[in-house]
């Protein structure tokens, strides 16, 4: 297991963490992980812990968002076709579900169209134009791509399509001339808030043509509103609440900030999905191994009820709806996808679930297999290995999966890293995935000469480019990363909330106040802390295939042990069962076993403490 760094976090000021703790009649540490996330002041923390809908941002503060409302509701009285078109990832199809099914809801000329991974690539192709033109489509909805398609939008203007585009990226040096191009990164856009995912920006749409047809606003106050008011503005809640089970799908799966209004979707969202999941999503979870409750328990008061055995949180939309959703698009097309997202029929729902399922089986083999020939080229190449970032062709991956591939190779070697693979017989596409440290789309813009295309943000891209451009883009890239990262960069990290003390902090009723800091994800992942000086109680053990079980005392208070789970920490194993201290960091989570719960350590790392001087708080 790769070496890590344990950073312990001090980017905060104590005197705002002592007076926001005697502002809350809290816990300085429960204060300082607040003030780490940004919240500094009792009516932020309440926001923070009380997400509420008037959170969120008027959506007419969106540059274009008027223009864009405005051609809908043309389209619609002109009885024109539209088409909502979205990239093929979980972002692009749960958006697509979204606006479609809205749209669907009271106006019926309208399709929706996902590219093909393999033929069209990333974004809008010339070849969807070219099938909205041969359907009658006069209006495209464009989601979670387009902000980079000048040259599409103007040929799809001479055909006479009026485009809209919705997208979250990074725009380039020129915006598309389409009728509006709502983009929160856009250096003109006044809305306060940059981080939506697509879905997210789909949501806006739909919010603010929803409020213009309702003439009430979801971010109204509904204390400050007179009963009728209040009451049409309650109604437009409820008919906007459905759709949230798909933004939250997207924010999980794309990795966007889980802070601000993105908080308040993703809070909202799995309210939906645990209580009144749409079919296809809950179609998802039975290949998930997610049990429902009997028909008995949730009778009654579903909307109060938990809809499975288990309250679902942003890890399951990662781990089990987000990579079956995906694998539609990487294996076959994402059609099938945004069909089951749409389903109303459950029996429906399980066909489709199950088919994708079956996708999703597939592309484990094939990236399983494409990981392991990456990794034994790596490990038999001193060159390759030297290098500061991994660059890798092989005409036989399949092009779906190498967006994984490249994620894994940067979980076990640490380097800005890009797979290709055959694209057309003109050209080869990749896609990059970066550490914390390198802007990969940065680094891209440096080598735009050796390119035909590329897009992303900071963390991952996609690329294509002339095979006999790979060489020269090979070494140009490397140059970029040695120039940009040290050593010492190259050594991931943990970024550690708080030390505590076994004896003194950990208790249920500090566990109860951390659940409510979820959901968890980017800018607020769960906490990490970290305790020193501890011992295993003498009865260690590995369990799966390489997992470190023991239970962990203070060698200090010697007040309570707790249960441990190190994942792939089996390598600790003689020395902490010889009785060595050891320092830990970890998250802590509620374990439930035969009926009963109690607290465990889920251990990121462990070290011990005769291995090196740990001066201070931390010198990892």
């Amino acid at each position: 297991m790769k070496e890590k760094r344990w950073i312990l976090r001090k980017d905060y000021e104590l005197e705002t963490v002592d007076r926001l703790a005697e502002a809350l009649g809290v816990d300085k540490i429960i204060a300082t992980l607040l003030v780490e996330r940004g919240v500094t002041t009792f009516e932020e923390a309440r926001c923070f812990f009380r997400p509420s809908l008037d959170q969120l941002h008027d959506p007419f503060r969106m540059k274009d968002m008027d223009r864009a409302i405005a051609r809908i509701n043309e389209a619609v009285r002109r009885h024109e076709r539209i088409m909502v078109y979205g990239d093929y990832d979980v972002d692009g199809t749960s958006a697509v579900a979204l606006v479609y099914s809205y749209l669907q809801s009271f106006y019926h000329n309208i399709d929706f169209y996902i590219p093909d991974r393999d033929s069209e690539g990333y974004g809008i192709s010339f070849q969807g134009i070219d099938y909205a033109r041969d359907t009658g489509v006069k209006l495209v909805i464009a989601l979670d791509c387009g902000i980079k398609a000048v040259e599409q939008v103007a040929y799809a203007s001479t055909l006479g399509i009026d485009f809209i585009i919705g997208d979250h990226h990074l725009p380039g040096d020129t915006i598309p001339e389409a009728v509006a191009v709502l983009d929160p990164k856009r250096e003109d856009c006044p809305y306060p808030y940059k981080e939506l995912s697509g879905c997210g920006i789909g949501f806006k749409i739909v919010e603010a043509h929803q409020e213009q047809r309702m003439g009430v606003r979801l971010c109204d106050n509904p204390e400050r509103l007179d009963p009728s008011r209040r009451e049409m503005r309650d109604r437009l809640q409820l008919r906007l609440l459905k759709f949230l089970d798909l933004v939250a799908v997207s924010i999980a799966s794309d990795i966007v900030p889980i802070m601000g209004e993105n908080r308040v979707l993703a809070a909202f969202g799995l309210k939906v999905i645990n209580t009144r999941p749409r079919p296809g999503i809950e179609a998802i979870l039975t290949y998930g191994h997610i049990a429902k409750r009997s028909e008995s328990e949730v009778a009654g008061h579903p909307e109060e009820k938990t809809y499975f055995c288990k309250e679902l949180n942003i890890s399951d939309l990662v781990f089990l709806v987000g990579p079956r959703i995906n694998a539609a698009g990487r294996i076959r097309s994402a059609f099938d996808s945004v069909r089951l997202l749409l389903s109303e029929d459950p029996c429906q729902a399980g066909l489709l679930a199950e088919e994708i399922n079956n996708y999703n089986t597939e592309r484990k083999d094939l990236d399983s297999a494409a990981t392991e020939e990456a990794k034994r080229r790596i490990e038999s190449d001193e060159q390759l290995r030297s290098k500061k970032s991994i660059v890798l062709f092989d005409e036989n991956w399949h092009k779906g999966v190498v967006g994984i591939v490249a994620s894994r190779l940067v979980e076990a070697y640490y380097k800005p890293t890009i797979i290709f693979t055959r694209s057309t017989d003109d050209l080869i596409t990749g896609s990059a995935r970066s550490i914390k440290e390198f802007d990969v789309h940065t680094a891209l813009e440096q080598c735009s000469d050796l390119l035909e295309h590329f897009g992303g943000h900071r963390c991952a891209a996609g690329v294509s480019l002339k095979p006999e451009n790979f060489e020269a883009f090979k070494l140009r890239f490397e140059q970029v990363v040695e120039q940009s990262l040290q050593v010492d960069s190259m050594v991931p990290e943990i970024e550690i909330d708080a030390q505590i003390d076994f004896g003194q902090h950990i208790t249920p009723k500090f566990l109860r106040i951390l659940k409510q800091f979820s959901p968890f994800g980017p800018e607020n992942n769960m906490p990490v802390f970290m305790s020193r000086n501890l011992v295993d109680t003498g009865f260690p053990r590995i369990v799966g295939t390489n997992h470190l079980k023991f239970n962990a005392i203070s060698l200090e208070s010697r007040s309570r042990s707790y249960p441990a789970i190190g994942f792939q920490l089996g390598g600790s194993f003689p020395r902490v069962k010889a009785g060595e201290s050891f320092a830990l960091c970890y998250t802590l989570e509620e374990n439930y076993w035969n009926g009963k719960t109690e607290i465990q350590l889920n251990v990121k790392d462990l070290k011990f403490e005769d291995d090196q001087a740990m001066p201070g708080d931390i010198n990892f």
